[in-house]
């Protein structure tokens, strides 16, 4: 009964139970091995050493031309993938006078073909030219394009790619249609 009641005593941790333990003095002592010894650390690399000089990066030999005999090297051209992109200035502004929200399709179809649309809303009514302002709000942020109000809720939206010449924004300006 008593070594039922000592090993509920240990279970729940009233008691310490060290007998199953070796003695720690009965274990024949090992010495721990010397630790390797390390030469002194220079405290600037040698501009000679290869991998020091060039950061961790084996260099080629310069007798050994690239892609040449007894070389492992191929070179091979990159193609260019950066392009810049030249403003059009020739694109003639279409000019949308919505009567419903169907027009809309067609002012997204231009700005996805890269042309400036002006959307005029002066003839329309207030809940049609909220809904067409935030359409075009919505396809000038996906496309990338600028919107800018050039009159009283009249809508000019130009592509990244285009500017809008000079003349071009005279003869919308007879028309009513852009204010400086």
């Amino acid at each position: 009964m008593a070594g039922a009641f000592h090993r509920v005593m240990v279970y729940l941790g009233l008691v310490d139970d060290y007998d199953d333990y070796e003695s720690y003095e009965d274990q024949p002592q090992v010495a721990p091995a010397p630790a390797p010894v390390r030469p002194a650390a220079r405290p600037y690399p040698e501009a000679s050493d290869p991998m020091v000089a060039t950061g961790g990066v084996r260099t080629l030999p310069r007798d050994a031309e690239p892609g040449g005999p007894g070389s492992n090297v191929s070179i091979q051209p990159r193609p260019a993938v950066v392009r810049p992109i030249v403003p059009n200035q020739s694109a003639k502004v279409h000019v949308v006078v919505p009567g419903g929200f169907n027009d809309a399709q067609e002012i997204g179809d231009r700005l996805k073909a890269g042309q400036p649309v002006i959307v005029n809303l002066q003839n329309c009514d207030r809940e049609l030219s909220r809904r067409m302002m935030d359409f075009c709000s919505g396809a000038a942020y996906v496309l990338g394009a600028h919107p800018e109000k050039v009159a009283d809720r009249v809508l000019l939206i130009t592509p990244t790619n285009v500017e809008v010449s000079a003349d071009e924004k005279r003869r919308l300006q007879e028309r009513g249609l852009y204010r400086q």
